[in-house]
């Protein structure tokens, strides 16, 4: 009797065993945290202003100091990483349409509406690179499951992702 006793517990710390780390393995797998450690890689630093689209897979994220920006795509195994002076501007769209711009040598376009139903807000970010001019990651999709945050909260992140790289383009 003590014996079965003794194998029942056995099993019962191994399902425990096996739980947890099937738990850890899921939380160190989450999308956003998996994106975060791949922009502090890319970038080697702790990015000072971040945009993260974990349902897209893709980041964005701005290191002032080393005077770099990184931007991220399937889940963060692929990204590039570009100086400010390759950084040719940025739009924030809302449903196709460009409310707010930022171009080197440009006066910046203002963001001149709040559109606290759109479907879907989107950050694109301009380079001065051949292969990959452009980035776009969705600060705010309704269409994507699970989506935090709302379509205001996102046009906030877009105007002051604009405002970071109008600074950087003046500087």
């Amino acid at each position: 009797m003590a014996e079965a006793f003794r194998v029942i517990l056995l099993v019962a710390l191994a399902a425990a065993a096996l739980t947890t780390g099937a738990l850890t393995l899921n939380w160190w797998m989450e999308p956003e945290r998996r994106l975060r450690r791949a922009m502090l890689k890319s970038l080697g630093a702790v990015a000072e202003a971040e945009a993260v689209s974990a349902h897209e897979g893709r980041a964005a994220g701005l290191d002032f100091e080393g005077g770099q920006i990184a931007v991220l795509w399937d889940r963060g195994a692929h990204g590039l990483v570009y100086g400010f002076d390759e950084v040719e501007g940025g739009e924030v769209i809302v449903d196709g349409h460009v409310v707010a711009r930022v171009r080197r040598g440009e006066q910046r376009k203002a963001l001149d509406v709040m559109a606290p139903d759109a479907e879907l807000v989107t950050l694109r970010l301009l380079f001065a690179d051949a292969r990959y001019p452009e980035f776009e990651l969705a600060l705010w999709n309704a269409m994507a499951p699970g989506h935090a945050g709302s379509p205001p909260e996102a046009m906030r992140l877009g105007r002051r992702w604009l405002s970071h790289l109008e600074a950087l383009l003046k500087g």
